[in-house]
């Protein structure tokens, strides 16, 4: 009997995959044909696990060799399962924001040491170097960037970006922001679950036109919660900035949202703390300076991690005046905090390229449940 290997393949060829439209020869799923006599061996590999889906598979086979070649052929047909494909990793690391070169969150382990009132101010510092720079409002349940940046009771426009609806970012000092506090009223308490939440900042996020960025400024709520998982869930984060006051209760939680970025599993660089209110200088006392939370407890603490110390800040009323009137105090130039904020800007700046010429680009983690900090997996 004088059969080749062939015509083997071309009767196979009429063979479909369980569940699809192709043939088992385009897909790739025939790996060996060998021809002894009468008798034919051919090796198949297929991604359905089914023993319906094999049999089945194995009996066409047989049935149109007999009928389209010699029914008197002994056919051996060996079916091997393909294991699961591997998730790729545009869904391991999540999405990225074309356009934007270096995503920083600022984080502090605890509510009122200055963290929103920091990120403005790096935001504002950043934009004066002339760099292109955006801040998103992290805080879904106390979001404070519209007063800070003088756009409170603004609504973002929509525009038409290739056939797609997008917000566009408002834009004060040079800086491009989008909140939560732009869709919400004044005196209305946002009362969301956490998935709810998750969800209304990942459309900030993804349905936004940000365009050309060289910085987007992520202001994290206190604490490590929900929105912290989402945002180190949807976004490949270049660094994180943890701001503190050097009073031990808030160094406690400093710790916590230090530790939560050098997770092994999420391994997000932390490129520095920030010491927030280091001291008080009366204006009848300008030499003078009145430690009243501590002295250098921020400080001490990056020493202690082995984290860059970014800088530290007075307790100036300056400050609180600013943002209260929608101005951030690094633009007063010349001023003891302008000063204070370009030396912290430029040594993040510094720590940024440092960051990205040692280390590899992070990815965005994959949450697989809810079990504390452990329940993140890359």
């Amino acid at each position: 009997m004088n059969i080749d290997k062939e015509s083997i393949i071309d009767v196979l060829k009429f063979i479909k995959s369980p569940g699809s439209d192709e043939d088992i020869v385009s897909l790739g799923y025939l790996t060996n044909i060998q021809i002894f006599g009468d008798q034919v061996d051919i090796n198949i590999s297929i991604s359905n696990p089914s023993l319906q889906a094999r049999k089945k598979l194995e009996l066409e086979i047989i049935q149109s060799i007999h009928s389209r070649i010699n029914i008197k052929l002994k056919v051996n047909v060996f079916v091997k399962v393909l294991p699961p494909k591997k998730p790729s990793n545009e869904k391991i690391t999540g999405k990225s924001i074309p356009g934007i070169d270096s995503i920083i969150a600022i984080a502090s382990g605890k509510g009122g040491v200055g963290k929103s009132t920091v990120t403005a101010n790096l935001a504002v510092t950043l934009a004066n170097m002339g760099l292109k720079v955006g801040v998103l409002d992290a805080d879904i349940y106390g979001p404070s960037m519209p007063l800070m940046f003088d756009l409170e009771g603004q609504r973002p426009l929509a525009k038409q970006i290739e056939g797609k609806s997008k917000m566009q970012p408002l834009e004060n000092y040079g800086v491009k922001l989008l909140s939560i506090g732009f869709f919400t009223k004044p005196d209305q308490a946002v009362i969301w679950r956490g998935p709810m939440a998750s969800k209304a900042l990942k459309q900030l996020i993804f349905d936004s036109n940000w365009g050309e960025l060289d910085f987007l400024l992520v202001d994290l709520p206190p604490g490590t919660g929900d929105i912290h998982l989402s945002i180190v869930q949807s976004l490949p984060i270049t660094g994180a900035v943890v701001v503190s006051t050097p009073q031990q209760i808030a160094l406690a939680d400093a710790r916590k949202g230090v530790a939560m970025f050098q997770q092994e599993t999420i391994q997000i660089p932390v490129l520095g703390i920030i010491e927030n209110m280091a001291y008080f200088t009366p204006k009848e006392l300008p030499n003078s300076k009145y430690y009243i939370f501590g002295k250098d407890g921020a400080k001490n603490l990056s020493e202690s991690k082995g984290i860059p110390f970014l800088g530290s800040l007075p307790l100036i009323q300056s400050i609180r005046e600013a943002s209260d009137f929608g101005r951030p105090a690094a633009m007063q130039e010349d001023s003891v905090i302008s000063n204070s904020f370009d030396n912290i800007t430029k040594e993040l700046a510094k720590q940024v390229i440092k960051r990205n010429k040692n280390l590899p680009p992070t990815k965005a983690v994959q949450i697989t449940t809810m079990t504390g900090c452990s329940a993140i997996n890359k």
